[in-house]
């Protein structure tokens, strides 16, 4: 288990998968024989992972069935605990399962660790096994030791990760592996990586400048035409996106704590900015409401109808907005723009995921979707690698992250 550390060379992903809506009901992740599937001796609670099945071409379907177990695994960890939650799958050379592991809390074994000593409990060899870890092993020694050592020095010839490790403390896992000659891929469907380490991950982001403490993490999301088109020219966007890609985007909000937009998009397109499941009745739970600028919020706006509470906040600084989320406990934000705020948020280096829905349309003129970074070179384009892409009926959800520095 990575205790803490950004993937350096983890590689990028490559992930296309068909997506369903969030709240469609729960199926197998698992396809027959592939020897994985709830037990109900040792079923693993509710990882709160999306149930579509995992996709990525680098690995092999039994390594993503195992991906999937550990994310099941995962969920047997502390809640609470200021370490992650993690899983691990052992996989002999001919696919069969050889152990697995969990992390049980802070100064416990490492998820890996635990599934190696599993197989030694066993009397099970794992020379040229595969290790299949949802958070990628460290590198770093604490309590406990590097598990990128343990797993290279007995004998692992092959680790499938899904999360790079975001906290530089245990710095190197894949590169110590690498070293030692172990074949690394990472980065496999991260996403549903992401949403198993859950608020764990959020408290890795960097601080704000300055500023030493967690804030909250912020996904920048955008829907846009083939050509980058946010609006039409009269100003009408609704709907760029069909039905399922809306669908998806109402799941991302029942999840955050906060939904952010600007004046400009409150008077333009008098967003309720609720959670809603397909029928259209509001989710379990409603994120904060917050509108940044300086214009007041009308008395009759949607915002101020059913749905979550109403926060409206009279500046234009991304990073006064994230210290005052940061001071009510919101631990992950979602901006929803219009061009001007998630523009801002991209120019401050204050985005850490991007969700782009992209349709198949053309409009060829039209508000952008991002505008104002202050770009005037090639050299100096904001890079983003891809994490993963979902299918959402004819729409694509591309899911980015910012490329490290250099």
């Amino acid at each position: 288990m990575g205790a803490h550390r950004p993937g350096n060379g983890s590689g990028r992903v490559d992930a296309r998968r068909d997506a369903q809506s969030p709240f469609a009901p729960a199926s197998s992740a698992f396809d027959a024989g592939s020897g994985f599937g709830p037990r109900a001796a040792d079923a693993a609670p509710d990882v709160g992972v999306s149930a579509q099945p995992l996709t990525d071409n680098r690995v092999l379907p039994r390594e993503l069935a195992a991906l999937r177990r550990a994310f099941e695994l995962s969920a047997r960890g502390p809640a609470d605990d200021p370490n992650p939650r993690v899983g691990c799958v052992l996989l002999a050379p001919d696919g069969g399962v050889i152990a697995e592991g969990w992390h049980r809390g802070a100064g416990t074994a490492h998820a890996e660790a635990a599934a190696l000593a599993a197989a030694r409990a066993a009397g099970s060899d794992v020379r040229g096994a595969t290790a299949v870890v949802s958070l990628e092993p460290c590198a770093h020694w604490g309590r406990t030791g590097p598990c990128a050592v343990a797993l290279a020095d007995a004998g692992i010839t092959r680790v499938v990760f899904s999360v790079p490790d975001p906290n530089p403390v245990a710095a190197g896992g894949t590169q110590v592996l690498r070293e030692r000659g172990v074949e690394v891929i990472g980065g496999v469907a991260e996403a549903s990586g992401r949403e198993a380490l859950g608020d764990w991950l959020a408290r890795q982001v960097a601080p704000l400048p300055g500023e030493v403490g967690a804030r909250p993490q912020v996904l920048v999301k955008m829907a846009a035409t083939l050509d980058g088109r946010v609006a039409a020219a009269d100003g009408t966007s609704r709907w760029i996106t069909g039905p399922a890609a809306r669908d998806h985007a109402h799941g991302t909000r029942a999840r955050v704590g906060a939904i952010v937009v600007g004046t400009g998009t409150l008077l333009a397109d008098d967003p309720a900015l609720t959670a809603r499941l397909p029928d259209g009745s509001l989710a379990d739970h409603q994120p904060l409401r917050v509108v940044m600028g300086t214009r007041p919020v009308p008395d009759d706006a949607a915002v101020r109808g059913p749905g979550g509470a109403l926060l409206a906040l009279r500046t234009h600084d991304p990073a006064e907005v994230l210290r005052e989320l940061s001071s009510r406990g919101v631990r992950e934000v979602l901006i929803e723009g219009g061009p001007t705020i998630a523009s801002a948020f991209l120019a401050a280096g204050l985005a850490d995921e991007l969700h782009a829905y992209i349709a198949p349309a053309l409009l060829g003129a039209g508000a952008q979707a991002v505008s104002g970074l202050g770009i005037s070179t090639i050299t100096s384009a904001l890079r983003f690698h891809i994490v993963d892409v979902h299918r959402l009926g004819d729409d694509l959800l591309v899911v980015a992250r910012p490329c490290p520095p250099g």
